[in-house]
């Protein structure tokens, strides 16, 4: 199971940490992410790595974001940065696993995250 978890209000300009923990632990995912997903609009990438440690941005946060992982806390981190209202979201925790070109996903509960003064 993933538990994501991290979110909150936060202003502009300010930052926040969001927690992904797997309780089977996370090595055997081969990318682990994060996607947002708004209120009628579709979940969408935003940051992603594998388990090599490559990453992968959407451009909205290149420069902003930073997502990590650490294999003995079973736990990926989103460290956002410099957030903007557009960042408002609900924001989801994903792992998945690539074997013969299928991909099995696993999904977090959503963590809100809400960017206002």
């Amino acid at each position: 199971q993933l538990q994501a978890s991290g979110g909150g209000l936060v202003q502009p300009g300010g930052s926040l940490r969001l927690f992904c923990a797997a309780s089977g632990g996370i090595s055997s995912f081969n990318v682990m992410g994060w996607y947002r997903q708004a209120p009628g609009k579709q979940r969408e990438l935003v940051a992603a790595i594998t388990s090599a440690g490559t990453t992968n941005y959407a451009d909205s946060v290149k420069g902003r974001f930073t997502i990590s992982r650490d294999n003995a806390e079973n736990t990926v981190y989103l460290q956002m940065n410099r957030l903007k209202p557009d960042d408002t979201d609900v924001y989801y925790c994903n792992a998945a696993r690539i074997t013969i070109g299928v991909r099995t996903n696993f999904w977090g509960q959503g963590t809100l995250v809400t960017v206002s003064s």
